[in-house]
């Protein structure tokens, strides 16, 4: 996503509003600092949320956090 100052923003808004339209997002900083982002009205948000894209691909099992424990325990030279 490009950055612009403010001073190149006010000079070239036409443009900057052009690209938005076409789905070009951009940010305007101030002395570096983004400030705000400029995106066309009614644009798809960005990319969707991948978070749990996998959930119905796989199962875990109910005693995950317990598997293997007593193979571990003997391992380290343990007893239960």
């Amino acid at each position: 996503m490009k950055t612009v100052n403010i001073h190149e923003a006010k000079t070239h808004l036409s443009r900057f509003i052009e690209l938005a339209v076409l789905g070009e997002s951009f940010v305007i900083a101030k002395a570096g600092k983004p400030l705000v982002q400029v995106t066309a009205v009614g644009a798809p948000p960005g990319p969707p949320e991948r978070l749990g894209f996998l959930a119905t691909e796989m199962s875990i099992p109910d005693d995950f956090d317990h598997m293997g424990a007593a193979e571990i325990e003997e391992l380290f030279g343990g007893t239960r």
